[in-house]
């Protein structure tokens, strides 16, 4: 086995600089990355910036399982020069790593429409990472990783704020990605967490105990830095950035830009699917087949684990077909189709709705690309096609998804709608149900753990008419087998790996964070074990703590029910 790496002079022999060595920087940058004030960038790929560090770095946690991946030992994490680097401090890094980070510039789409007045210049020329800053692109286990400060202060894009993430957004971030990889969910990943034991800013949150909707009080709150690990960071929201340059011809290199970034995405997410000797067009047309799959098996996994991503922008919608930007995200626990715990959301980016909020990012995706086919009629048509099947692939994706979460060989329409028509009408726990489901129940009484009240008699009624005509649905399947009792054993395995026990309950993360403020971590590093293994039986003791329903004192409860974007 190699050995792991356990110093920073060690680690940074592995960095290799993919981006800043291919792209572009924007003209009018810094070469020292001191470059901090909200201001326009008109072209260039990447602004060089440095970090504005914490002060009094505190050490919270780390992903071992990712350590482990990266081939770096644990020791590392809480080492002096790892501490400051990874709190924002690029002063002292060793050779050969680059001094400064570098934030990106991107358009923003919601729902299928571009705008422009997000940005403060009115422009759409201010808008991009404006407190993440990448500082790392290594090749780590034969493997390319870029690592991304979130929460690191001030950059161009800032649009005036300050750049800083809080604590409690942090620790949700922190936890939510490690959780989703032990889901099976592509997504970015949490190496870090540190908090300042100093530093603070305020942000508009609920008081103890509200219900109001929206946040009534401005709260101190103790900054943290997180971060965050992917093959990249490319956006659909950055592919749409120069495609909007290019279609308005608004500099001179603007079509070249386009092509530079959609060939380093290529190379970054794709090179092992696409052949990069062949002609660019097709490049661009394989790439669009691609994320489209990516894109509609990562929505129905959503689906499947409960989760919603609340605020599904272009710009929170990474190009390599993986969950990114944790900031209004929640996991479905009282079962709605509509479920969305965000305060400015919208239906259009609620739970069941998902599937077409990626639709509408993908037809951006698509326009995107289509300045670098004009003139090719060809290879536009194909595009044109593949844009158009994708609501015929995320519905297979769907199907896919819903049997086998219950079990069955096939898809069932009429079992799944009259089954989520009686979860509406009972008020049941989605994670719950499905989990209690997967222990095969011979009646009703195996699923009213998931149950938030008791249901009326005649409801009871059509949901043990519905228990039955599922059980026969999967003594069916069972017939097709030679061995039919190990093949109803086989299922409910298979059931028990596409439904999680533990899943993300918000009133659980509120107390971690709290604490976290106080300087006690052991709840976060008992989620982080919980969270990671989400598909095991755990303890006694464990399960009556975390497998539960939501208590009432919740269901409405400010910054638990729901949440503004106050990060």
């Amino acid at each position: 086995m190699t050995e792991r790496i356990k110093t920073l002079d060690e680690f940074a022999q592995h960095v290799n600089y993919s981006l800043l060595n291919t792209l572009t920087p924007d003209p009018q940058s810094t070469c020292d990355g001191n470059d901090h004030d909200p201001r326009q960038v008109f072209s260039g790929h990447y602004v060089p910036v440095t970090p504005t560090p914490l002060s009094s770095p505190k050490y919270i946690a780390h992903s071992e399982t990712l350590f482990a991946e990266l081939g770096l030992d644990d020791s590392l994490a809480t080492s002096k020069d790892f501490t400051q680097l990874f709190s924002g401090d690029m002063s002292a890094v060793p050779e050969p790593m680059q001094p400064f980070g570098w934030a990106t510039g991107y358009a923003l789409s919601i729902y299928g429409t571009e705008y422009t007045q997000q940005c403060p210049f009115r422009t759409g020329n201010g808008y991009g990472d404006g407190r993440a800053i990448s500082i790392v692109e290594a090749v780590l286990n034969g493997k390319r990783w870029e690592m991304q400060l979130k929460g690191a202060g001030r950059t161009p894009y800032c649009r005036g704020a300050d750049g800083r993430a809080v604590l409690r957004s942090s620790v949700r971030e922190f936890l939510v990605q490690e959780h989703m990889h032990a889901l099976g969910i592509p997504t970015s990943r949490s190496l870090s967490l540190f908090m300042s034991e100093s530093d603070t800013v305020d942000r508009p949150w609920y008081r103890e105990g509200s219900h109001s909707y929206e946040p009534e009080v401005m709260v101190e709150n103790i900054t943290a830095i997180s971060t965050r690990v992917a093959p990249s960071f490319l956006r659909v929201g950055q592919i749409e950035l120069f495609a909007r340059r290019a279609r308005c011809n608004e500099h001179s290199e603007a079509l070249n830009e386009l092509e530079a970034i959609v060939k380093h995405l290529i190379e970054r997410e794709y090179s092992s699917e696409i052949d990069t000797t062949a002609p660019f067009d097709e490049q661009v047309v394989t790439l669009a087949e691609l994320f489209r799959s990516r894109l509609t098996r990562l929505v129905s996994n959503w689906v499947r684990v409960g989760y919603c991503q609340g605020n599904f922008n272009s710009d929170n919608c990474a190009a390599g077909g993986f969950t990114l930007d944790y900031g209004p995200f929640g996991f479905c626990e009282f079962f709605e189709a509509d479920y969305q715990p965000w305060t400015g959301g919208g239906r259009h980016f609620s739970f069941l709705n998902q599937p077409i909020a990626a639709q509408k990012n993908f037809d951006m995706f698509c326009r995107s690309l289509m300045p670098l086919l004009e003139g090719n009629s060809k290879q536009l048509s194909k595009l044109n096609e593949i844009n158009d099947g994708f609501s015929g692939v995320m519905e297979r994706a769907m199907e896919s998804m819903w049997a086998t979460k219950l079990g069955i060989a096939s898809y069932d329409h009429d079992l799944l709608i009259k089954l989520l028509q009686l979860m509406l009408r009972t008020g049941v726990d989605y994670s719950l149900f499905f989990r209690e489901l997967s222990s095969m129940p011979e009646d009703i009484a195996g699923l009213t753990k998931s149950f938030y009240y008791p249901a009326k008699a005649e409801v009871m009624t059509e949901w043990k008419a519905w228990l039955q005509t599922w059980r026969e649905r999967i003594e069916k399947d069972a017939e097709a087998h030679d061995d039919v009792a190990n093949a109803t054993a086989a299922v409910a395995e298979n059931m028990r790996k596409a439904n999680p026990k533990f899943t993300w309950r918000e009133w659980l993360i509120v107390p971690a964070y709290k604490a976290a403020e106080k300087g006690d971590f052991t709840q976060i590093h008992e989620l982080q074990k919980i969270l990671t293994a989400p598909y095991d039986e755990q303890t006694e003791e464990v399960e009556n703590k975390y497998y539960q329903l939501r208590p009432l004192e919740f269901f409405s409860a400010g910054g638990v029910a729901h949440y503004s974007c106050s990060s």
